[in-house]
C-alpha cells in the first residue's frame, strides 16, 4: 500500500447533541495496514498509545462491540483547530464559529493562556480544543468520561460546563463533546500527513511564534528600563522583522521603540513608531507623570498627526545608523 494510500485531508462536521452545534474541523483518514493497531496508530499521530480511546470513540467503534481493527479499516484521526483573530472578533463570535454556542467560549480562552486579554487581540492566532464526540454506555458516568478523556476526574466540571449539563449521570446513547486542547500531531504524525497529503498538516506555526514573541517582550521592555536603548533597538525592530505579530504585540514593541529612538535623539523616528502604534489602538495613551517631556511630544505630535504610520521606519533607522534586525 503506498503512503499517499495511508492518509488523506478531510473535512468533517461534528454535531452535539446540545443545540445543535456544528463546526468544521480539519481531520486526517488512515488506512489501517497489516500489524497495525489502535494504539500503534494513536502513538504514531499522537505520541501516546492511551489516545486509542480517541480513535474509539471517533470512529464509533464502541457502537460496534468493541475496538477490533482490520486491515483496510479507514480511521479519522482527529486534530485540534486554529483560528486567526479578525479584528473586532471577540471569544464570543469564536466561540459560536467553532462550537455553535457562546457559552462555550471559556473552553478557548482556556487553551490560550498566553493571550491575556478581554478580548482576542487583532492577529492572535488561537488553538481550538476538538470537540471529540463521546456517546455514553450504561455504564458511563461524567467522572468515567473525564477519567478516559482527561486522565482525571476534575475534567468533569469541564464537560457540565461545556454540555451544559446539571448531573454527573448519564443515559445510555447520550451525546457528550469532550474538548480536547492538547490532540495535537506529533512529529511523526506531521510526516505522515505531510508523506501522504503532499501538503504539511496546519500545526499552529504561528500561536508558536506569537508566544515565543511574548515570552521576549519583557526583556525589550527590561533594555529600555536599564537604558540599553541601542539593544532596545535591535530587539524591536528584530521582533517586527518576524512578521505574524499580533495587533498588541505591535503596539507593545512600537511604543517601546518609540522612548528608545527618544533616548537616541531621534525624534522622527519615535513620532513614527508612536504614529504606527495609534494606527493600531486609536486609544492608545501613555503615563503623562512617568514619561519625559521629549517622549510626550513625540506622542502628541503623532497623535495629531491621525496615527497614520510612515511608510518605512526601518529603512529610516538603518539609514540614521540606528541598528535594526538583520
Amino acid at each position: 500500500m503506498s503512503a499517499r494510500a495511508m492518509a488523506m485531508v478531510v473535512a468533517i462536521a461534528i454535531t452535539a447533541s446540545v443545540g445543535v452545534a456544528r463546526a468544521d474541523f480539519t481531520a486526517y483518514v488512515h488506512v489501517v495496514r497489516e500489524g497495525e493497531t489502535l494504539a500503534s496508530i494513536a502513538q504514531r499521530y499522537y505520541g501516546d498509545p492511551r489516545r486509542e480511546s480517541v480513535l474509539v470513540a471517533e470512529n464509533g467503534l464502541t457502537t460496534q462491540g468493541g475496538s477490533a481493527i482490520v486491515v483496510g479499516l479507514r480511521l479519522v484521526i482527529p486534530t485540534v483547530g486554529y483560528h486567526r483573530v479578525r479584528a473586532g472578533e471577540t471569544w464570543a463570535q469564536i466561540a459560536q464559529q467553532h462550537y455553535g454556542d457562546i457559552r462555550r467560549a471559556y473552553a478557548i480562552v482556556e487553551a490560550n493562556p498566553a493571550v491575556e486579554s478581554s478580548q482576542p487581540p487583532d492577529g492572535a492566532e488561537l488553538l481550538v480544543p476538538y470537540p471529540l464526540r463521546h456517546v455514553a454506555d450504561q455504564r458511563d458516568t461524567l467522572n468515567h468520561v473525564a477519567q478516559t478523556y482527561y486522565g482525571t476526574t476534575d475534567g468533569s466540571r469541564t464537560l457540565r460546563r461545556f454540555n451544559s449539563l446539571r448531573s454527573l449521570r448519564l443515559q445510555r446513547g447520550q451525546v457528550i463533546l469532550v474538548p480536547l486542547p492538547d490532540l495535537v500531531l506529533s512529529d511523526e504524525g506531521r510526516r505522515t500527513v505531510a508523506e501522504s497529503t503532499g501538503a504539511a498538516p496546519e500545526v499552529g506555526q504561528v500561536r508558536e511564534l506569537q508566544a515565543s514573541i511574548g515570552d521576549q517582550l519583557p526583556g525589550l521592555l527590561e533594555h529600555v528600563r536599564a537604558g540599553r536603548y541601542t539593544e532596545a533597538v535591535a530587539l524591536g525592530n528584530r521582533l517586527l522583522g518576524a512578521g505574524e505579530l499580533t495587533g498588541n504585540q505591535v503596539v507593545t514593541i512600537q511604543r517601546t521603540l518609540a522612548v528608545a529612538y527618544v533616548a537616541l535623539s531621534r525624534d522622527d523616528l519615535a513620532e513614527q513608531a508612536f504614529r504606527e502604534a495609534l494606527t493600531r489602538q486609536p486609544d492608545l495613551e501613555i503615563d503623562t507623570r512617568r514619561s519625559s517631556p521629549t517622549v510626550l511630544r513625540a506622542f502628541e505630535q503623532a497623535r495629531a498627526l491621525g496615527g497614520e504610520a510612515a511608510p518605512d521606519a526601518g529603512a529610516a533607522a538603518s539609514d540614521a545608523g540606528v541598528p535594526t534586525a538583520p
